[in-house]
């Protein structure tokens, strides 16, 4: 790797770790790179969809697509992680129900391992979609919508009527971020409809979610620790966040 790709390397983790940065806090980072140099990074990274720039600075795809990640870059980091809260996610599934699986890199991993049984899936990830279309037994249906290039999925009016039609027995949301202040949370005002509609119309509501998501804050609420019955993670959620989830009755796996 030449210095050039270790410094915009560099400058996505430090856009990512801090959610939305100004120029002048990356040239104080770089304090030997030339500010036309920085410039041309920053344009560059936007163009391959690793940030966003804005005016005065750059703002994490992370935080502003609205679930767990930008699949054809996240779905490779945390891998081991995703796959042990799949493992566990598989475990609170039942054949013939009705069921809610959100977009996301996380949610992805888990309908890779859905068994071929007879479930009827509406999901909003076009990933999601993508991998249930390796088996024969499901009824998996993609609600309209407006897409979303960075996380390859739907939201919008049209997806929020149509899950309003629908008695879910289970949801399994994807979680950009959970602050104890705002509670889950995402990057896009829709997709925070799109999942408090999920949320409303299920009998049971399942968050997968690893330990890097806590004590992050993203723009729009979708609900609190008390409305969701399920955490499922990585085994290493700080023990603050699990005392919460006692509080709330809220089981984890």
């Amino acid at each position: 790797m030449d210095s050039m790709e270790m410094r915009r390397d560099a400058i996505v983790q430090l856009v990512n770790e801090k959610g939305s940065v100004r120029f002048s806090q990356i040239k104080e980072a770089f304090p030997n790179v030339s500010e036309m140099t920085l410039r041309t990074d920053l344009k560059a990274l936007d163009e391959e969809k690793k940030i966003l720039r804005v005016h005065g600075g750059a703002r994490s795809v992370q935080v502003i697509i609205g679930t767990d990640g930008f699949l054809n870059r996240k779905s490779v980091h945390n891998i081991s992680e995703k796959q042990e809260i799949a493992r566990k996610a598989l475990t609170l599934l039942h054949p013939d129900t009705t069921i809610f699986l959100d977009s996301g890199s996380t949610t992805t991993a888990f309908a890779r391992q859905i068994p071929d049984r007879s479930y009827l899936i509406y999901t909003t990830g076009l990933s999601c979609a993508t991998e249930l279309a390796n088996l024969s037994k499901p009824t998996v249906m993609l609600p309209g919508g407006k897409l979303n290039r960075y996380s390859q999925s739907v939201f919008g009016y049209s997806a929020i009527r149509e899950l309003e039609r629908v008695n879910f027995d289970q949801a399994f949301l994807g979680v950009t971020g959970f602050h104890p202040s705002v509670g889950f949370s995402c990057g896009i005002s829709d997709e925070a409809l799109l999942k408090e509609t999920a949320i409303r119309q299920s009998g049971q509501v399942i968050a997968l979610m690893d330990s890097s998501k806590i004590d992050v804050k993203c723009s729009f609420s979708f609900c609190r620790l008390s409305d969701i019955d399920v955490v499922v993670s990585d085994g290493k959620l700080p023990e603050e966040f699990l005392d919460e989830c006692r509080k709330f009755g809220v089981q984890v796996l």
